[in-house]
């Protein structure tokens, strides 16, 4: 029979699950197999290459990794420490892409960084979510007195922070921190208030938040129907469906995708799932959910072992920032709620992304290292 402790490898007295490294590893391969072949057609036309856009993802795949035992390196109280100043970091250059000269445009939204000097972007979206799950976990890891306080303080920093996305606009970010930060508060205090206070707060903003800009009001309504516009609004929404159509149960096979010939926008990003349908069929489609919920159930093992409040709290977070964007990009795609914007996690081209969700595996390794000294002490 097999189990749990069967899937960890032996480094002397320390034991450390491969999982928790391999499941991203192939998350991120099917992710730059799949970015090459959609991005191939338009690659060779403009660079004479087809593997450009591969090739720049695997870039970021060493990066990230490398990245990842650097964290993993890092002692857990020096992010205890330093959350504070990491999350003001983050929020301070979650402004600069409306700054001009420094914010690059791509799409109508500003959301991105540009390095000068060299061809790299980077999104401060995506680490003011890490931020915040980090002190959030040290937030809730204290006694307190008044939990009714930590929790409006929680709401003011989740405030604060969707105050420049918005601005930019990014409202998947700013869903996917404001939901981070209620599911946080589940693991301590259980669903009843996190429920009520985040169904309320959403159904206060999002109205507003919706019918103020046109453009969400053209997703909701492609949500709603997209073939009552299907050349404009629905377009996206129908052609992802058409590609899910077209790989059937086993896929056309890999680089062999109609969609990817100008006719699915964001194939490699946002709509990559819906690649993954058409070349994986069904089959790739579950295989890659199936990963996903594999390793979710090896970062449940970490949780069950740390028994200090702010490593429970922290593994728990960290899983909420894989997990949330899975289901939201997932459920965009598949039109179970509207399109966000929200890249599928180690799959998606991106390198701020990648570099981002490398992070959270070196921060769940070394959760993993740290919960199996505290059990053997």
């Amino acid at each position: 029979m097999f189990k749990p402790e069967e899937s960890v490898i032996r480094t002397g007295k320390l034991k450390l699950n491969p999982f928790i490294w391999i499941i991203p590893l192939i998350l991120s391969g099917i992710g730059i197999l799949m970015i090459t072949s959609t991005t191939s057609p338009n690659s060779f036309m403009y660079t004479g290459t087809p593997f450009q856009m591969g090739l720049k993802q695997l870039q970021w795949l060493f990066i990230a990794i490398f990245a990842m035992f650097v964290i993993y390196s890092v002692p857990l109280r020096f992010w205890y420490k330093l959350s504070a100043p990491i999350l003001i970091t983050a929020w301070v250059m979650s402004w600069g892409p409306l700054v001009p000269g420094i914010g690059m445009a791509i799409g109508g939204a500003r959301r991105w960084i540009h390095i000068p000097g060299v061809s790299i972007s980077i999104q401060p979206g995506e680490i003011l979510c890490l931020a915040m799950a980090l002190h959030l976990a040290k937030l809730l890891s204290r006694e307190q007195k008044d939990p009714a306080k930590t929790f409006v303080t929680t709401i003011i920093l989740v405030m604060l922070s969707a105050l420049p996305l918005l601005l930019q606009p990014d409202l998947g970010t700013t869903i996917l921190i404001f939901t981070v930060a209620m599911g946080m508060y589940v693991e301590r205090i259980g669903w009843r208030w996190p429920l009520i206070a985040g169904g309320s707060i959403c159904a206060a903003s999002l109205p507003m938040l919706i019918f103020f800009e046109p453009y969400r009001m053209r997703r909701v309504a492609a949500f709603l129907d997209p073939w009552t516009d299907p050349l404009d609004t629905g377009f996206q929404a129908i052609q992802g469906l058409i590609a899910f159509a077209n790989g059937g149960f086993w896929g056309t096979g890999l680089g062999h995708g109609f969609q990817k010939l100008n006719y699915l926008p964001a194939a490699y990003t946002d709509f990559i799932y819906a690649a993954i349908g058409e070349e994986l069929g069904l089959i790739g489609t579950v295989g890659v959910l199936a990963l996903f919920a594999f390793w979710v159930a090896q970062a449940r093992m970490i949780y069950y072992r740390t028994a200090d409040g702010f490593k429970s709290s922290l593994t728990w977070g960290v899983t909420l920032t894989i997990l949330l964007p899975l289901i939201i990009n997932v459920a965009g795609v598949t039109k179970f709620m509207p399109l966000t914007g929200m890249p599928l996690p180690f799959v998606s081209y991106g390198g701020t992304s990648l570099l981002t969700m490398w992070a959270r595996v070196g921060i769940m390794l070394r959760l993993e290292k740290d919960s199996f000294a505290g059990r053997n002490r």
